[in-house]
């Protein structure tokens, strides 16, 4: 699973053909051992936690980037790698 952006101690990262288990766009938000799995199209959490703080910069980040992660969802689902993204913190 390639880590497509990075900021605030937050690793973001969007599985290769990862389509089954929550067939909406989306990503997995880790967080010092703490997971999150966001939904693209609306920012809600589909599965998992992350301190509320640190969820709040994935929604704002999701916000901001999200014709780019939709557009890095659709290299994912073919088997290609997606592109990096800025973070926050850049």
């Amino acid at each position: 699973m390639p880590t497509i952006a990075m900021f605030y101690g937050i690793l973001i990262r969007m599985f290769f053909k990862d389509n089954e288990k929550h067939s909406l766009p989306h990503i997995h938000a880790d967080y010092q051992g703490k997971v999150a799995v966001y939904s693209i199209p609306d920012g809600n959490v589909l599965a998992g936690e992350l301190p509320p703080n640190k969820h709040k910069l994935v929604a704002a980040w999701i916000e901001i980037h999200r014709d780019d992660l939709l557009a890095d969802w659709e290299l994912a689902v073919h088997g290609q790698k997606p592109f990096t993204i800025k973070g926050l913190d850049q």
